[in-house]
């Protein structure tokens, strides 16, 4: 490696060519970044004090693998966003100067010579700078001053033009500019391939500028290395196609979270959000993917990326799965993508019915939903799809799936029809994340012809005003402000209008029987309404029954026969037939009975989930597996952690370390009880188990 302090117009001037190989990722400065680098140009301009402005370090391979002649292009491992928005304002300053020269050197003819083209070479080697793909289009045509692609670099065009009405505004005043883009200094590296490792390299800069995304890390990764032929070959099959097909903009804002559902599904466990190429690079050294090699990886993210943009992007061909993927979006359910990409790949694979597939998938929408309605916790959501493909049998794949929903515990349960009509008839629907959503899918439900919601405005039928008119408050009763801010947002009283301004806060009569009143309307929603002759508590309360019902059925339950569901239990879910005088330390009058007693109380307090099993070895607690298990011992209970010891918070340091241990029970944390004075202290220890299995902590996407 080879590093030299040089002023960037001066190493433009030198340099013969710059390419920006196919691994890297394309240029993505937004105006944000664009403007940080004008705004310290131009403070750098007028001030004569200022000598120069460190801009950051260009990084190119030199030599070695990729050295054809003397004056082969250099290969730009970092530095591409500072060389093409530099580039981007040297084509916008040519244009507006001209003829003109407000500073030596800086006139077009100049600019365009010494920096932006080579003009004695002919082809691709007239240009200083040659990026990649759409990119690499859209910055030719404006350096020729030709027509942009039919489909431009958003990027390129976006941030010239912001340079060009920059310029503009100077008028003539265009000398800082030009003293500015002189001061520009940066690191000059080159590297040796024969010597160097650009990967590492790569890995570690992050100078300026926006930070390299986890997906840039993985492309470079598993491009890099390759030979120049095998590189080519892979990007242009399998990664192009793939930038392509999520588009310019949702591949730099979805291709991480694409990346973080892939290696869910693959390794089993969820990357945090910040680490993914990590989990990627143990992912890729792994034993069964080393054996089939690199292209065998890439060929596989590409078909998994194919299967994200169809549910994800918008882009199924067929109808009635788009409409199921659609409404998922809208639920922003994106900790389902690991098991629905597994779905997708069986279903293409021709493993798993398309009905069944459709029915599968609205039966995911059917379950956040339901738990959202019902105010159960999304924390544990991520942990329960991560895991869920795991016991399928997919030989009975809905069936299984629909078991599988079942069988889930108290905090991941799938809420039954009960619970989910009566909190959906009482809650407050109006200021619900997703309003839009639930009454479109009421609306729509069973429908062949969809009506547009986003064409009508929600109404109150009940109006909002706390200043009732006397005709609203002798239709509601002596306790009409309890009635409405008791049923004012909930579903009996909300409904669709393409008359919202109209009705106000008529009386019903007068919202029925109007020009486009309830008597008149085609929607769904409004059937039964034209019929009532008033409107009231009951009333509110009769329509969010009916509603409730209709409810059940768009966002259907799993239903399986008590005979089917139980063949789906685990052995170890049935009774194995041990008690507590198996345990003579903690049963009745044995001298450990009061402080276990005590514990035990503590312990099944922690949430309605959490059960109890004696076994023959000890006693042990679960939400979904065990979190904590005991063993009575004549002097102490000794308690098995199940987490890793160095995740525990222990600021006493009363835990053990009992990793690769032989010990009974579950886990790597081993801590003793003998006083119910320490009793507080354990059960902190106790809830840190219990809530990293609950998954406390972790962000639903």
């Amino acid at each position: 490696m080879k590093a030299t302090e040089a002023k960037l117009l001066d190493f433009l001037k030198k340099s013969p060519q710059f390419v920006i190989p196919i691994y890297q990722r394309t240029y993505s400065w937004t105006e944000r970044e664009c403007r940080q680098l004008w705004d310290d140009i131009l403070r750098t301009g007028r001030n004569d004090a200022i000598a120069a402005h460190f801009v950051g370090s260009i990084v190119y391979i030199e030599k070695g693998l990729y050295q054809v002649t003397s004056q082969s292009p250099l290969l730009v491992i970092d530095g591409q966003q500072r060389l093409t928005t530099v580039m981007l304002i040297l084509e916008a300053l040519a244009r507006q100067v001209g003829g003109s020269e407000p500073v030596d050197g800086f006139s077009a003819k100049k600019i365009r010579s010494y920096y932006l083209l080579n003009t004695l070479e002919e082809d691709e080697r007239r240009f200083k700078l040659l990026l990649t793909q759409t990119d690499k289009q859209s910055l030719l045509a404006l350096v020729q001053q030709k027509p942009q692609p039919a489909k431009p670099s958003l990027r390129i065009i976006e941030n010239f033009a912001f340079f060009e009405e920059q310029i503009k505004a100077l008028g003539s005043g265009l000398a800082p500019l030009c003293k500015g883009l002189a001061k520009l200094v940066i690191v000059d590296i080159s590297l040796n391939r024969d010597q160097d490792n650009p990967q590492l390299i790569f890995e570690s800069m992050n100078s300026t500028g926006r930070e390299l995304s986890q997906a840039d890390l993985i492309r470079n990764f598993v491009l890099m290395g390759l030979e120049p032929a095998h590189q080519t070959k892979l990007y242009e099959d399998h990664w192009r196609p793939m930038e392509v097909d999520f588009g310019q903009e949702a591949y730099g804002t979805q291709f991480d979270g694409f990346m973080r559902h892939y290696l869910t599904l693959k390794m089993g466990e969820i990357p945090n959000v910040r680490a993914v190429y990590e989990a990627f690079k143990v992912h890729a050294r792994s034993p069964e993917v080393t054996k089939a090699g690199i292209s065998a990886l890439v060929e596989d993210i590409h078909t998994y990326a194919g299967y994200y943009c169809a549910m994800a992007l918008g882009k199924e061909p067929d109808r009635e799965l788009a409409e199921a993927f659609h409404d998922l979006r809208e639920m922003k359910v994106d900790v389902a993508y690991p098991f629905l990409l597994e779905l997708y790949h069986d279903y293409a694979q021709d493993v798993l019915p398309r009905g069944e597939f459709l029915q599968a998938v609205r039966l995911v929408e059917s379950y956040v939903f339901r738990r959202a309605v019902c105010a159960i916790p999304t924390n544990s959501l991520n942990k329960t799809f991560a895991t869920f493909g795991r016991t399928l049998k997919k030989d009975r794949y809905l069936e299984s799936i629909q078991a599988q929903f079942l069988a889930l515990p108290s905090y991941r349960r799938f809420p039954n029809d009960e619970e989910f009509k009566r909190e959906l008839s009482s809650r407050d629907l109006y200021n619900f994340p997703r309003r839009s959503y639930w009454l479109r899918r009421m609306e729509n439900f069973g429908r062949r012809e969809r009506v547009s919601v986003g064409e009508y405005t929600i109404e109150h039928i009940l109006p909002q005003n706390e200043n009732l008119s006397t005709a609203w408050q002798q239709a509601l009763g002596s306790e009409w402000r309890h009635v409405q801010e008791t049923w004012l947002h909930t579903l009996g009283n909300l409904t669709l209008t393409g008359y919202n301004a109209e009705y106000s806060d008529r009386p019903f009569q007068e919202k029925r029987d109007m020009p486009g009143g309830f008597k008149e309307s085609p929607l769904r929603l409004n059937q039964g309404l034209g019929a009532l002759d008033a409107w009231n508590e009951t009333a509110i309360q009769a329509r969010a029954k009916r509603l409730a019902e209709e409810a059940v059925k768009v966002w259907a339950a799993p239903v399986l026969s008590d005979t089917v569901l139980a063949a789906y239990q685990s052995k170890a879910e049935k009774p194995v037939g041990y008690s507590l005088t198996d345990h003579p330390h903690v049963a009745e009058g044995g001298i450990m009975q009061a402080l276990f007693e005590q514990l035990r109380k503590e312990i099944l307090a922690l949430d309605p989930c959490v059960s109890e099993e004696v076994l023959k070895l000890y006693i042990a607690y679960k939400a979904e597996t065990n979190f904590v298990d005991i063993v009575p011992q004549r002097r102490r209970l000794r308690l098995s952690l199940n987490m890793h010891f160095h995740e525990l918070s222990d600021p006493k340091g009363v835990a053990k370390d009992v990793t690769n241990l032989g010990r009974w029970g579950n886990g790597d944390v081993e801590v003793g009880l003998s006083r119910s004075d320490e009793i507080p202290y354990v059960m902190g220890l106790v809830r840190q188990a219990f809530e990293k299995q609950m998954g406390n902590g972790d962000e639903v996407e």
